[in-house]
């Protein structure tokens, strides 16, 4: 009799623990950091968005941080920003994963394509009208010259885009605290306000990189191979670290 009433206590707690750890919570700060461990100063993998249901699946090791599932694997989240709502059904635990990062593409845009074959189309009806029109050697060559040169110009402007690579740090208070640019156009973001990192796509036109971050649309103006420009409510300097 014992030894049943002793299995069934055992049993009694497991079941807690294991209700526990599926408790569905709301997350009440405005963003709410999502850390590789519950060291609160291990590395950050991003940020739960205010109102967003998460599932907890440790909650009893720590008594301050909570370990939740995310779309990407699993994080540690601070208790105090969490409010339980119910123990979250087995089924709904794919549905349930709040969104850590989020990777935005960016559409194909063609019209500097149209643009160039427009001026090359005008540059050849302007070289037979010199050729046809014009008697003076002297002329020809000095307007073809012309002709050649705006033509290089214009390729040079819109279809040979700007690159940037590496780390810039902004030199004074802001928002951003860094924007970092890794290789096929992405660029992860140092939000100083938030406290949080974040990857996007970006896209470079003319002297302008254009990216967004969320709702937010964000142009920074390459200066030159070492300073970006923000403008808008990104307004700032940064520095190539």
């Amino acid at each position: 009799m014992m030894n049943r009433f002793f299995f069934l206590l055992i049993s009694l707690v497991l079941f807690s623990f294991s209700v526990d750890a599926q408790d569905l919570y709301k997350v009440t700060a405005d963003k709410l950091n999502v850390r590789e461990t519950k060291d609160p100063t291990s590395k950050k993998i991003g940020f739960v968005p205010q109102d967003e249901n998460v599932q907890v699946l440790d909650s009893l090791t720590d008594a301050k941080f909570f370990k939740i599932k995310v779309t990407n694997g699993e994080g540690w989240v601070s208790k105090e920003y969490l409010t339980r709502i119910s123990p979250v059904p087995s089924a709904q635990t794919q549905a349930q994963a709040p969104k850590v990062l989020v990777e935005q593409k960016v559409g194909t845009d063609n019209s500097k394509i149209y643009f160039i074959c427009f001026v090359v189309l005008v540059m050849i009806g302007l070289l037979f009208c010199v050729f046809k029109f014009l008697n003076s050697k002297v002329l020809m060559g000095i307007s073809t010259c012309l002709i050649l040169a705006v033509g290089y110009l214009s390729y040079l402007n819109f279809m040979v885009e700007k690159s940037v690579s590496g780390k810039y740090v902004s030199i004074g208070d802001g928002d951003y605290q860094s924007f970092e640019f890794k290789p096929q156009n992405a660029v992860v973001i140092e939000d100083s306000y938030t406290d949080t990192l974040v990857t996007t796509k970006y896209d470079v036109e003319g002297d302008i990189i254009k990216f967004k971050q969320q709702e937010n649309t964000i142009l920074l103006l390459i200066r030159d191979n070492n300073t970006l420009i923000g403008e808008g409510f990104t307004r700032g300097t940064f520095k190539k670290n």
